[in-house]
């Protein structure tokens, strides 16, 4: 097996059918494009949402609560509360491990979160220090939204650009072999792209003109507009033209010659909604940046890549940009 996420067809065939017990508080479970699960508690749900950050070392502790976070957000729920599972290499300094702690302090705080509790160990079983965060969330009965909620005819809109999180992770950890072609000035702008790696404020924003949210992880832009589409049974068109893509992002993907839409993009928010304008207006009276990039179709009329006059079949990527570089 390559490396990255499992593909949605292996998932559908050795992972969703081991769901355990059917239970009817479960309001949503694992789906393709389903990153959270719903349950009732009596009238109150708790959103979940868990996922490991393994591609980088820089920043550990501030990007797995982030990510985590953003999962939650992206359903409409208040962020609550985090439990961290925190796995070391042997030999890791006790230094860094505080580092990490703060980072996840400080970044939790800054959401109004709770750390409830986790696990750290040190374990040959890693090479690196991977952090596995699960976010928990609050949200009323009939007030959140999912991946799957789009409909035939919603716009797709995008906060920020492309390859948000995947162009502040190659400008750190290529930083030396980048710098001599594109200037420390550039990378250093780029390693600051992940101080906007949150998708809370852009969630918020669109509660109430969303019919589906998904944020932008690992294969990219690609992967995550594929998935809204199949969690929503709707075709799709992406046009590739209108999708922004930072300076910084294109300059460095040129570079180590990777597809800015496949590369990983946490801090950007995709949104189906039959009220674009109000929501590009809405976002930019925040000043948060966006654009729309495609629109939702009949399942029928399956999913396509628009680039210029060409229309093309939407291909997902098999593994994510960033693990051709590393």
């Amino acid at each position: 097996m390559h490396t990255g996420k499992l593909s949605a067809d292996l998932l559908k065939q050795i992972v969703f059918p081991y769901s355990g017990h059917k239970r009817p508080d479960v309001l949503v479970g694992p789906g393709i494009g389903l990153d959270c699960g719903i349950i009732d508690l009596e009238g109150q749900l708790a959103v979940l949402s868990s996922d490991p950050i393994t591609t980088t070392g820089h920043n550990l502790g501030y990007l797995a609560v982030h990510i985590a976070a953003n999962d939650v957000a992206a359903t409409g729920a208040e962020p609550a509360g985090l439990l961290l599972t925190l796995l070391l290499p042997p030999g890791t300094a006790l230094d860094l491990v505080q580092e990490i702690m703060q980072q996840v302090h400080d970044t939790a705080a800054s959401l109004g979160m709770a750390l409830l509790g986790g696990h750290t160990e040190f374990t040959a079983a890693v090479t690196q220090p991977v952090a596995v965060m699960t976010a928990i969330g609050k949200a009323r009965r009939g007030h959140y939204v999912t991946s799957g909620g789009g409909k035939p005819g919603n716009v797709l809109i995008l906060t920020k650009s492309a390859a948000y999180e995947g162009t502040a992770i190659l400008a750190a950890d290529f930083f030396a072999q980048l710098e001599p072609q594109l200037g420390s000035v550039l990378l250093e702008r780029a390693q600051d792209f992940i101080y906007g790696i949150s998708i809370v404020p852009e969630a918020k924003a669109a509660i109430g003109l969303a019919t589906a949210m998904h944020d932008v992880t690992e294969g990219g832009i690609l992967a995550a507009t594929f998935e809204l589409a199949h969690a929503s049974t709707c075709g799709l068109e992406l046009w590739s033209d209108q999708i922004p893509v930072a300076t910084e992002t294109a300059a460095i993907c040129r570079q180590l010659e990777l597809d800015p839409l496949g590369l990983i993009g946490s801090g950007s928010l995709l949104v189906a909604t039959g009220s674009p304008d109000q929501l590009l207006a809405t976002l930019s009276a925040l000043a948060i940046p966006a654009a729309a990039i495609g629109r939702l179709l009949p399942p029928e009329d399956g999913k396509w890549l628009k680039r210029g006059s060409q229309r093309l079949p939407l291909v997902i990527p098999e593994r994510d940009e960033l693990y051709k570089a590393l």
